[in-house]
């Protein structure tokens, strides 16, 4: 798809540049006055919180932030391959697909050593993160990923919406009520800022609050949580530009050192035309931060312009720039608990995305932690709710996430060195060289990291059974289940088994049977069937409320190495009868497809199959033997409640 031809425009990129409008600010509509889940700020990891949360008819949800409307121009707008998985799993990922620039390569270049004033190819690459996902590294407009969020909510049971133009003035929260699930301990206090709203106060009372508010977190600063880490002292500019040049790499990803001038990153853009430019900026002074930086958008053109040379750049339109600084910070905690406490203290009030990690935006890691941020939270925080799961689930988001958070905050600083060609605070030296085969294996390093597939939660309750990993070596216990394609039995269908784990909460056990045929009763795997459909310990039986389909809570699939079976041939249980007409569900039985056999893609020991537990937010919580029953039910049994008396 091509855009922006004629000047950058942000909208519906759907929508022809010609008739492409930005989108309308929202009439105004009063706060409610009481909800179970409260959200301040409408960023990636906000509106991915209310995306979930919308999914969830008995759930109240309120999501509020100080701007006017929508974002229309963007910030960080690379999407990691694990985004793009997480926007399968809201049914959005085609789009994205789409519409974004694909990563494919990147060039590296230096001063020419005949002459130093000019710039030099050195080389040109594979993007590292090739190959790690079905989906590939992409480039679109914050603001495009935003909108498909918000038509989710939009669409969905609860017809969600945000509340803008408000801001939080006051959070307080009542610490004698936080340990009784059904108070509202939290009483939030919003002022309107829209002109018709006239500075009007709204207060709203809550069982749980959100705060993804951004760097400057109101939320975070009521809830005393503290930023670990220092700003440095160095500066980047960032411009998303139209241009004429004759630069031959300017749709490729590029990474430029020059002699005297520091260097440039750019990042081709969606539509074909639209560039963004990383321009390094020289040290700001001592107890200086951006604000001081007295630059413009003219400015960056023409450091860039010298960094070029000998190619010229000649810029026709500048869309979106900005100065930000180069520092990494950590939150202390991420909920409002004390740091130490026992996970039985049940957090009410929570942060993410950059309310609670900050850093430079070059790898693309904002919008990509902040978003699974809040798709680790969001889960639990419903299965809480609706009285499905222990509240001291809700312990293991800072867990989980803070580990993840001192990774990138460790990559961060790293890269932030490897690319500074003038000196970063405590570095001595006059002047930097960058070596670019060192930014090069840096990557190749990071690749998994920085396209978020290798992300991987400590072991835990929710991530244990690392004693049988190899049953299945290619599924990480920890980290996201690696899709692979298999052929659905019922109809021939190719199908991306990821792709069956959707964002609706719940649990998803993958069935992988052995060399015997499920179709006799002996078998392994038809063994395993029987004790989940018909034992009173399957914890099928014991945490589906009464009257619910049978997969309302705990999702079966099942591949088969067997090229010959039958639907009708198979038990109840794996093509069940469910809602009101009683209908048979086809789409569960699958067989290894010929030439993409997912046994040996993802190493799974064809003599004794396996099962692999896969969290609602496509994390592998544990990998068991076919015959493992009674481990199976413990799995689930130190978390989940009991509904059979539901």
């Amino acid at each position: 798809m091509q855009f922006h031809l004629n000047g950058f425009k942000p909208g519906n990129y759907q929508i022809p540049d010609a008739a492409r409008k930005p989108y309308p600010n929202p009439p105004i509509e009063d706060l409610p006055a009481q909800v179970d889940v409260l959200i301040v700020g409408t960023g990636p990891a906000g509106l991915t919180m209310a995306r979930q949360m919308s999914e969830f008819a008995d759930i109240t949800t309120c999501i509020v932030d100080k701007e006017p409307g929508p974002l229309l121009f963007g910030r960080a707008d690379g999407i990691s391959s694990r985004t793009m998985e997480i926007m399968e799993a809201f049914n959005s990922s085609e789009m994205v697909v789409k519409e974004t620039y694909q990563l494919k390569q990147n060039t590296f270049w230096e001063p020419d050593p005949e002459n130093p004033q000019n710039i030099k190819l050195t080389h040109k690459i594979p993007d590292a993160r090739a190959g790690l996902s079905e989906f590939t590294h992409g480039i679109v407009n914050q603001a495009r990923l935003h909108e498909l969020l918000l038509d989710g909510m939009k669409n969905s049971i609860t017809a969600l919406r945000p509340h803008y133009s408000r801001e939080l003035v006051s959070l307080e929260i009542d610490d004698s009520l936080t340990q009784d699930l059904d108070a509202y301990p939290i009483t939030a206090t919003f002022k309107r800022t829209d002109k018709e709203g006239k500075q009007a106060e709204e207060v709203i009372k809550a069982r749980y609050i959100v705060g993804s508010d951004g760097a400057r977190s109101s939320v975070r600063k009521a809830l005393d949580i503290r930023l670990q880490g220092e700003s440095a002292n160095k500066a980047w500019g960032v411009m998303d530009i139209l241009l004429k040049t004759d630069f031959p790499y300017i749709r490729v990803k590029s990474f430029l050192q020059s002699h005297d001038h520091g260097a440039v990153m750019t990042i081709p853009r969606e539509g074909g035309y639209l560039c963004r430019f990383y321009v390094e900026l020289d040290l700001l002074g001592k107890d200086k931060r951006v604000a001081d930086v007295k630059l413009t958008e003219q400015d960056l053109i023409a450091k860039a312009q010298k960094v070029f040379h000998p190619y010229k750049l000649d810029v026709k339109e500048v869309a979106w720039w900005s100065i930000y600084e180069v520092g990494q910070r950590i939150a202390d905690r991420f909920d409002n608990r004390p740091i130490g406490c026992s996970d039985d203290i049940i957090p009410r009030a929570f942060v993410a995305g950059d309310a609670c990690h900050t850093h430079s935006p070059k790898g693309g890691w904002g919008l990509n932690t902040s978003l699974p941020d809040t798709f680790n939270l969001g889960w639990k925080l419903a299965a809480v709710l609706q009285g499905r799961s222990d509240p001291k689930l809700l312990s293991t988001y800072g867990t989980e996430r803070r580990k993840v958070a001192q990774q990138l905050i460790d990559a961060d600083r790293e890269l932030s060195k490897l690319v500074a060609t003038r000196p970063v605070a405590g570095d001595a030296s006059e002047q930097a060289k960058i070596d670019t085969t060192k930014i090069e294996a840096f990557m190749k390093r990071q690749s998994g990291f920085v396209a978020g597939t290798s992300i991987e939660y400590y072991p835990s309750y929710i991530c244990t059974g690392q004693e049988n990993q190899e049953l299945a070596t290619g599924f990480h216990i920890g980290q996201r289940f690696h899709s692979a394609e298999a052929t659905r039995v019922a109809d021939g269908r190719s199908q991306h088994l990821g792709h069956l784990v959707k964002a609706d909460g719940r649990w998803r056990l993958f069935v992988f049977g052995d060399t015997q045929s499920p179709i006799e009763p002996t078998s392994a795997s038809a063994r395993l069937v029987d004790f989940l459909a018909n034992n009173e310990k399957s914890p099928v039986k014991k945490y589906t409320p009464k009257g619910a389909d049978i997969d309302a809570v705990i999702d079966t699939y099942s591949v088969f190495q067997q090229q010959d079976l039958s639907m009708h041939d198979l038990q109840d249980y794996l093509w069940p009868a469910k809602g009101k007409y009683g209908l048979r569900d086809y789409e569960k039985v699958f067989q290894t497809d010929l030439g993409k056999d997912v046994y040996e893609m993802r190493g799974i020991d064809r003599s004794k199959g396996c099962v692999v537990v896969v969290r609602p937010d496509q994390h592998i919580a544990t990998i068991l033997p076919l015959d493992a029953h009674d481990q199976l039910t413990e799995f689930f049994d130190v978390f989940m409640l009991d509904q059979r008396g539901q």
